[in-house]
């Protein structure tokens, strides 16, 4: 039996070298860009957890970071991180459909 817990996600606002090392090469084109998107590859970590007290009415939270980011650089890498995006988020919305594989959970 598994553990429900309704935490909630925050992001970490630092940005490692790695990260801003990907990101910046884009960074002129997202500058001018305002409602410009953008796929990618996006690895998170885990950084901090944080459980209110007993008397508390708040969701406990865990705060993740990115650690690992590689942007698409073309409109085929683009397209083909979408198809992989669209993909995942059948696999994980299928749950008690015809999609779900044989008693694999979605």
């Amino acid at each position: 039996m598994t553990l429900h817990i309704d935490a909630d996600v925050k992001f970490d606002s630092k940005v490692l070298t790695d990260v801003a090392e990907a990101l910046e090469p884009l960074a002129t084109e997202m500058f001018k860009q305002r409602q410009g998107r953008w796929m990618a590859v996006v690895e998170l970590a885990h950084v901090e957890r944080s459980e209110p007290g007993p008397d508390e009415e708040k969701n406990p939270t865990v705060k993740v970071r990115v650690t690992s980011i590689e942007v698409a650089a073309d409109e085929i890498t683009s397209g083909r991180l979408r198809g992989v995006q669209r993909e995942m988020y059948d696999r994980r919305t299928s749950g008690g459909t015809l999609f779900e594989q044989d008693g694999e959970v979605a």
